[in-house]
């Protein structure tokens, strides 16, 4: 019985001393694995709270639950740890989602705005060949000028004949245009008419850079000169049968009839013939006043036609005055319209459907005297001479053949096709 009892206390000693090294063991390795799991942050720390709950519940009601359980506690510096650990790597994380998330929404803006891109230049090259194509097709294009499609419609045939027949030369200004001087004074108030010669012609826009060598630039305002140049030579080459309709050009040794127009001017020859010839006013024809040409400022609408009509009648121009010119055409502005002006778009009311202000207005109730004409307009007053009993066009000149009488009444008004 004795050796019995001494049996039973070895034996629980024996276990008392290994669930001691067992329970060493077991917190050691717990404190291990909590360590460890701490430093992963969140999720590592649920799972060591869980693995602490699995083991107290394992253990519940014994003496080593019990000291497990104590043994469980958070330790002070280890859960401050943990925690810091935890908001360091929150905020990594949410640092690093937020970053991603910057990138990405950047990095499909950027696709987006390449996307729309590409297609904004794909629609724009498109567009660009269609306006190209259509260009090609309608561009209206006569000698060396291929800018004619931008005259008025019924004015681009006009140009097309007259340039074919190399009739509207067009050189480079030598200088700038100068603004119209003011009107020299006179002592003879009874000669209005040559002081409103002198008047300053509305103000147009003048292109800064030089034409290239295919631009006419039709819709630009026509210089005195340019007009004297083409007047001359348009007469002479739709008469070059007729002697006695051709305007003779100045010669070196003449005194020039203006100031500003002197023999070495490139113009000289038809700014002087025309003055020569009565064409236009000048001292020549009694305008004391007007003793300049400004062969670089605008040409007028009045001018336009005071120096044309008087080749289509061959003859001395009509007394006119405001009540006639308002009756005939309806010009509202006709009181605008100075005397020697008044003579000269009466006479071509009398030419009917060639008339030369039909041909280059159309049908309008102002003549706006001092509006400047363009080049388009000059070429459509030149397309034609002549009065409504017999007359010459530039397409007859152009294609001879073509036309079934020269000056018999049967001319129609309508340039060539080509």
């Amino acid at each position: 019985m004795l050796y019995l009892n001494q049996v039973t206390e070895t034996i629980r000693v024996r276990l008392l001393s290994l669930r001691n090294h067992l329970f060493i063991l077991l917190r050691a390795e717990l404190t291990m694995t909590l360590t460890f799991l701490a430093t992963l942050g969140r999720k590592g720390l649920r799972l060591s709270l869980l693995l602490g709950l699995c083991a107290l519940a394992a253990c519940e009601g014994s003496q080593i639950g019990n000291n497990l359980g104590q043994s469980l506690e958070p330790d002070p510096q280890l859960a401050a740890e943990g925690t810091e650990t935890e908001t360091t790597s929150g905020d990594a994380d949410s640092d690093t989602s937020d970053t991603g998330s910057s990138n990405a929404s950047n990095t499909e803006n950027n696709e987006k705005t390449a996307d729309e891109a590409d297609e904004s230049e794909a629609d724009a090259t498109e567009e660009e060949a269609t306006n190209a194509q259509a260009a090609d097709s309608d561009a209206v294009v006569a000698g060396d000028y291929t800018d004619l499609g931008k005259a008025p419609e019924e004015i681009q045939a006009y140009l097309v004949d007259l340039i074919e027949l190399d009739l509207l030369e067009v050189r480079a200004p030598a200088t700038p245009p100068t603004p119209a001087p003011a009107a020299e004074s006179s002592d003879d108030s009874s000669d209005e008419s040559d002081t409103a010669e002198d008047s300053t012609p509305e103000p147009v826009t003048t292109p800064t850079t030089p034409p290239a060598p295919n631009e006419f630039r039709p819709n630009q305002a026509m210089t005195r000169r340019e007009y004297a140049r083409w007047l001359l030579a348009v007469n002479n080459r739709f008469y070059a049968g007729e002697r006695t309709r051709k305007i003779r050009p100045g010669v070196n040794s003449s005194q020039p009839v203006f100031k500003d127009v002197p023999v070495t001017d490139p113009d000289f020859a038809s700014i002087q013939g025309l003055a020569e010839a009565g064409m236009i006013p000048s001292p020549l024809t009694g305008s004391s006043t007007t003793i300049n040409f400004r062969p670089d400022a605008p040409l007028t609408r009045k001018d336009l036609l005071l120096w044309k009509v008087p080749l289509d009648t061959r003859q001395a121009l009509p007394t006119a005055s405001v009540s006639a010119v308002e009756q005939a055409w309806g010009f509202q502005d006709a009181a605008k319209i100075e005397p020697r002006a008044l003579q000269a778009v009466l006479a071509d009311y009398q030419n009917g459907d060639f008339a030369n202000i039909r041909r280059a207005f159309n049908y309008t109730t102002l003549f706006q005297p001092d509006k400047a004409a363009t080049r388009a307009e000059g070429a459509a007053v030149l397309w034609r001479f002549g009065n409504p009993a017999e007359g010459i066009t530039a397409g007859e000149v152009r294609n001879p053949n073509s036309s079934t009488s020269n000056n018999n009444n049967t001319e129609e008004n309508e340039p060539t096709d080509g």
